[in-house]
């Protein structure tokens, strides 16, 4: 497989760096994107960086991952709450898979506390603000070597 990490990245992310800064800090998702890139390129990889708010288009992109990525970075954002599906797909990857939540879900409200994605993650990295995306990247660049 080749050396490429898809990066996925749920809804409401596009907001990074405008809302909730005193949870989400203040770095938006271009930001994000720069350091995990530098970092894969530093190590003979390169990421694909996708955000949406559909559901649907994170599914299509774990599908799509299955035949050209070595391994998947999550963010399922709200849907780590609440999509089967997106466990479903994520089931259908080999390779490694690490779900990161910027924020520490588990002081949160309650129902943030159980994450669908964990079910098949072989990493969870909670709660280390956008710095969480390079600790994942680590991972998942030494489980796919």
């Amino acid at each position: 497989m080749k050396n490429l990490v898809y990066i996925l990245n749920g809804p409401n992310l596009n907001l990074l760096g405008k809302r909730q800064t005193d949870i989400y800090g203040s770095k938006n998702l271009k930001d994000v994107e720069q350091l995990c890139d530098d970092l894969a390129h530093k190590n003979g990889y390169d990421i694909f960086f996708g955000q949406t708010n559909a559901e649907h288009e994170l599914i299509n992109w774990i599908h799509e991952a299955r035949e050209k990525a070595c391994a998947i970075i999550i963010n399922p954002a709200g849907y780590s709450h609440t999509s089967v599906a997106i466990l479903d797909a994520l089931h259908a990857f080999e390779g490694p898979v690490a779900e990161v939540h910027i924020s520490d879900i588990k002081a949160r409200e309650k129902f943030r506390h159980f994450s669908y994605v964990s079910l098949r993650a072989d990493k969870e990295v909670i709660g280390e603000g956008v710095t969480g995306y390079l600790t994942a990247l680590e991972y998942v660049i030494s489980q796919a070597k």
